[in-house]
């Protein structure tokens, strides 16, 4: 997704209409979740009582998952991995999308184009055609499915779908992420990587409705990404006969500390914009150590992320919905004139989006 150009000036900007969030229906305590990660993987796992302070510094209090508490902590292939997928993704995508449609006054037959992001399940036919016609969808409805984003997802995805919005101007688009991190945990895997992850990772969706040339006091005023060279080992997944291994081989929280500035100053300044122009940042938080490193890296007030830290101690690390879980927290604040929503993922990537918020 590029930044904003001449001809995009033309066009009315998309204007944000709803946003709703949704979560399914097992939590955990992450208190429990680090006492059974000690039974699988603390006799097994060479010096790994090094390594269980990091269920304690996530910042994670509870999260979410698609299936019970004792469903993980049997050893699952893909056909179960899948069936677990579809059932749960399906879910909370009618959940997500029909809480956002009401919001916006607005049927799922009103809809005209569906952007749907998704990186933990794979599903052919797409998650969208699944659900059409249980929520309602058109049958000339477009649809957008799009993988592999990982956490940048909700920003690159929110980027996607305003553009496409602004291309129309009057056409209802809804974006939908939906993200069950929880199935890719694994018991065979005895690597840091794996127990990073299952120290993290939780389930959930967001959607929101866009619509570009009427209505809205939120705009996306401009967009853009940055993709670091030769950073292909720094975030994604394996794949072998058991499913998805996640891929975590750099050390995040100081990746940011010293890339994230000088990659958002040359977005910002293709937008025309500088760091001092931003009045909020929103943040996707991959856990309490990278908050803390962007607060460093943009030399913000320690705290200031708020926002981030509460849904991370909430939900987890859900992944691509994970910054419109936090973009919903700030609208229910009150957004100041101009926030930059951000996030990191697989590529290595960063994505931004530009809201303008008629105060």
């Amino acid at each position: 997704m590029t930044e904003t150009n001449t001809e995009d000036l033309l066009m009315p900007p998309a204007a944000l209409l709803s946003l709703a969030t949704a979560v399914p229906p097992h939590s955990f305590l992450q208190k429990d979740v680090m006492d059974v990660a000690w039974g699988f993987f603390g006799s097994r796992f060479p010096d790994y009582e090094r390594f269980a302070s990091i269920f304690t510094n996530t910042g994670i209090i509870k999260r979410y998952g698609v299936k019970p508490f004792e469903w993980y902590l049997t050893q699952r292939g893909w056909p179960e991995r899948t069936a677990a997928f579809l059932e749960g993704a399906e879910a909370l995508f009618v959940d997500a999308a029909t809480k956002a449609l009401a919001a916006a006054g607005l049927k799922a037959s009103e809809v005209d184009t569906v952007v749907t992001i998704c990186s933990t399940g794979i599903a052919t036919p797409s998650l969208d055609a699944r659900v059409a016609r249980r929520i309602g969808f058109r049958s000339d409805v477009s649809r957008v499915p799009v993988f592999g984003l990982g956490c940048a997802g909700g920003a690159s995805g929110l980027s996607i779908a305003s553009r496409l919005a602004q291309a129309r101007p009057g056409a209802n688009v809804l974006l939908v992420t939906v993200e069950l991190c929880t199935l890719a945990l694994r018991l065979d895997e005895l690597t840091k990587a794996n127990i990073i992850a299952t120290s993290l990772f939780a389930d959930g969706a967001a959607a929101l409705v866009l619509r570009a040339g009427d209505g809205g006091e939120t705009l996306i005023e401009a967009v853009g990404e940055h993709l670091w060279p030769d950073t292909l080992d720094v975030m994604g997944w394996n794949v072998d006969p058991l499913g998805f291994g996640v891929i975590l081989r750099r050390t995040i929280p100081d990746f940011v500390t010293t890339e994230l500035k000088p990659a958002l100053t040359q977005i910002l300044d293709r937008m025309e914009l500088d760091v001092g122009d931003i009045d909020r940042f929103i943040c996707h938080p991959g856990g309490a150590k990278v908050i803390d490193a962007i607060e460093t890296a943009l030399s913000l007030d320690q705290g200031t992320l708020e926002h981030e830290r509460g849904v991370i101690a909430d939900y987890g690390n859900m992944s691509a919905p994970t910054v419109l879980f936090i973009l919903e927290r700030t609208l229910a604040k009150g957004l100041p004139k101009r926030s930059l929503l951000t996030a990191l993922g697989p590529g290595f990537t960063a994505s931004c989006v530009s809201l303008r918020h008629a105060a």
